[in-house]
């Protein structure tokens, strides 16, 4: 007869097992009829832009400088309301940011006198208890491998670790939805592709919902699940395609991954004027 403690030891282990399968807990996203002008006279910057993003999807916003792609990113995050149509997150209507969702740009913006863990626990101070934030911080800094970097200066680090550290100062307050506004593009093309690829993995262990605007074909198709191709003048829809790889798959090295590049660079040449793009880490990362 089966005893209590082993029916209760066989309970622990499939608990445990269920606990590393994270359902997304990510948000979901509609942009409906989603159109937006700076000034009437100019016309739109954006027309009639319709999409969902599923929770716990990556999705990147491909095209050119001028397209758009950042002014939508902007309007997922409430800094920016549209002339017409309406984002929803989770069913409700986007008119202001959120702590639910969350934008990483270009520049890190940390303050240099500040340690890793300080800048890391900005967006806790007025929201957390002193020791909910002295529990979070280690957590996201681990996450980010910064475990060991909490009491330096944010001024000692290198690019590719400030990076990381916006990146955790993003993920403590537990966002459903991380908006990436081209934050990898003004690093060494081996410190972006192991930020892309880790990127990636926190998203999918946690069960977020990722959106970056992008104009690398390559990042594309390193971390989206999905690609929206955006023309421009005004910015549409010219594209909307899955990127069908492995995990293991999109580190690039090997056919699938060209296949799948090359793929979504015809796609990309048929809607974009490749006067500006793509760069040479388009290929060089193949």
């Amino acid at each position: 007869m089966t005893s209590r403690a082993a029916i209760a030891t066989t309970a622990d282990t499939k608990a445990q097992a269920e606990a590393h399968k994270i359902a997304p807990r990510g948000a979901h996203i509609a942009v409906m009829g989603l159109s937006h002008a700076y000034r009437k006279a100019d016309g739109p910057v954006l027309d009639d832009i319709n999409f969902e993003v599923r929770p716990g999807e990556v999705m990147a916003l491909l095209g050119r400088s001028g397209c758009g792609k950042s002014t939508l990113l902007h309007m997922l995050s409430g800094l920016t309301l549209p002339s017409q149509g309406e984002v929803a997150i989770n069913g409700n209507t986007v008119r202001d940011p959120s702590p639910k969702w969350v934008m990483m740009f270009q520049a890190p913006s940390l303050y240099p006198w500040m340690t890793v863990a300080q800048n890391a626990a900005l967006g806790l101070r007025f929201t957390r208890r002193g020791d909910e934030i002295a529990k979070r911080v280690p957590e996201v800094l681990g996450l980010v491998d910064l475990a060991n970097f909490a009491d330096r200066n944010a001024q000692e680090l290198s690019g590719g670790q400030q990076q990381r550290v916006a990146l955790a100062r993003s993920l403590a307050p537990s966002p459903e939805l991380l908006l990436l506004d081209e934050p990898f593009s003004a690093l060494d093309a081996f410190t972006r592709r192991a930020l892309q690829k880790d990127v990636r993995k926190i998203a999918k262990d946690l069960g977020l919902t990722l959106v970056i605007v992008t104009h690398d074909v390559g990042e594309a198709v390193r971390m989206a699940d999905r690609v929206l191709v955006l023309d421009a003048n005004p910015g549409r829809i010219a594209e909307d395609t899955m990127i069908a790889l492995t995990e293991e798959e999109r580190n690039g090295g090997n056919e699938a991954f060209q296949k799948e590049h090359s793929r979504l660079m015809g796609v990309y040449s048929d809607v974009a004027d490749m006067g500006d793009t793509p760069t040479e880490n388009d290929f060089a990362q193949l």
